[in-house]
């Protein structure tokens, strides 16, 4: 067995050169893992569990990306960006499926309803329309993350680098 920190520097002898130069660095479990941090957030969010603006909230928003820098830090992952896009994506994934398991009990008020032109349709075209939305809102939040934590740890990743050269 080996450890993610081995599997994270792709080996020739594993894996043909295109498929290692395309490989995030973490191993899939290990993505899914660093993504599942963030879902509490999306839960309590949802339910109204813990108010808006509060230490406890930012907490649950800030130290899982904190978390998925580290850890890509630590674990020297040779892509950090590419690494945490793909965390960030399946985050997103996990943002979307959570906010549709949730979306009858996060809108108390009732669900979300197209006003002006819109405002006549169907309910099942306001459905489909802001539930598409929330979606393709839920994938590009994962991939925004990913990506901004990515950009930082590549950077920091380098900054480690070259003060050890400097």
């Amino acid at each position: 067995m080996t450890s993610d920190r081995q599997s994270a520097e792709p080996s020739s002898s594993s894996c043909p050169p295109d498929a290692a130069a395309s490989s995030p660095g973490l191993r899939w479990h290990t993505v899914l893992l660093l993504a599942l941090l963030a879902v509490p957030r999306v839960i309590t969010h949802d339910l109204a569990l813990v108010p808006p603006g509060s230490p406890l909230n930012a907490l649950l928003a800030v130290l899982p990306p904190v978390i998925w820098v580290l850890v890509v830090l630590l674990r020297r992952a040779p892509r950090p960006l590419l690494s945490l896009l793909a965390v960030g994506a399946v985050y997103g994934v996990l943002l979307a499926l959570g906010h549709q398991l949730l979306w009858e009990q996060a809108f108390d008020s009732g669900t979300p309803q197209l006003g002006g032109r819109l405002e006549n349709l169907p309910p099942a075209a306001h459905a489909f329309i802001t539930r598409g939305a929330a979606v393709i809102s839920s994938l590009f939040t994962g991939v925004a993350l990913g990506l901004v934590a990515g950009a930082v740890a590549a950077g920091l990743q380098a900054l480690g680098r070259a003060m050890r050269r400097g």
